[in-house]
């Protein structure tokens, strides 16, 4: 733990080209460009499945199939496959690019098509029997009562992207996976614990993150905190003994 400590009190550490500040924000342009084509491939199709019910089998196959994927395989393999016909700034970046998104799929489109089809029937026939249309029932009941999961599933889609884009290292990329691939290198046991140290901090944060955003954009109603003054007295009136019982009258 004290030469972790070393290496990040160091302020050499902090600054230049190589230093903590940069590797962070590579990370995370990594993280969020690889996390934004997870969310515009993976939710419409989430969407479209749960509200129809169609491909719902071959989409729960084809997620399980990603999630078995080898991440480091599936680079090098994407590398050799794309990297001789691309300009030499993409030729490392887009096939990194590629893996984070494949991987980071199956948790957000899985969560999408189950938060959509676990929406009680009642509601949806609710809505349609108010005359609502298709597309109305999916934006003004399905997906306000999934956003709780929808967005569980993001956030399990990043933290799966942000654990893996140390990977970017290995094709001569940035980020914090730098640490790890320099400090193996140099047999500099501090720089790699201090890198695995900075991924988990990272991933940490941005689930804290993550986490009040979804408090912010779910409705209480839907996720229970919301209560009404005789909810938040019932437990009061169990604990005491006086739920249910009958007042004595004169």
């Amino acid at each position: 733990m004290g030469v972790i400590v070393d290496f990040l009190g160091n302020g050499a550490n902090w600054s230049g080209s190589d230093g903590i500040p940069l590797r962070i924000v590579e990370h995370l342009e990594y993280t969020f460009v690889a996390l934004l084509f997870v969310c515009a491939i993976a939710l419409p199709l989430g969407l479209y499945v749960g509200h129809t019910g169609r491909g719902s089998v071959a989409i729960a196959g084809t997620a399980n199939a990603l999630r078995a994927l080898p991440d480091f395989g599936l680079l090098v393999y994407v590398v050799l496959l794309i990297s001789g016909s691309l300009p030499a700034d993409l030729a490392y970046t887009l096939p990194t690019t590629i893996v984070l998104v494949v991987l980071g799929i199956p948790a957000t489109l899985s969560a999408t098509y189950a938060g959509i089809q676990n929406v009680d029937r009642a509601a949806r026939d609710a809505a349609k029997g108010m005359g609502m249309t298709g597309g109305q029932v999916l934006w003004r009941v399905e997906v306000p009562n999934a956003l709780p999961l929808i967005i569980s599933g993001i956030r399990s889609s990043m933290l799966q992207i942000v654990a893996t884009a140390t990977i970017a290292a290995y094709v001569s990329l940035g980020g914090l996976g730098r640490f790890i691939l320099d400090g193996q290198s140099q047999r500099d046991y501090s720089q790699m614990a201090a890198g695995a140290v900075l991924v988990g901090v990272l991933a940490i944060l941005l689930d804290l993150i993550s986490t009040a955003i979804q408090r912010l954009v779910v409705s209480p109603g839907v996720t229970g905190r919301f209560r009404t003054s005789a909810a938040r007295r019932r437990p009061a009136l169990i604990a005491s003994g006086q739920e249910g019982s009958v007042v004595p009258t004169s």
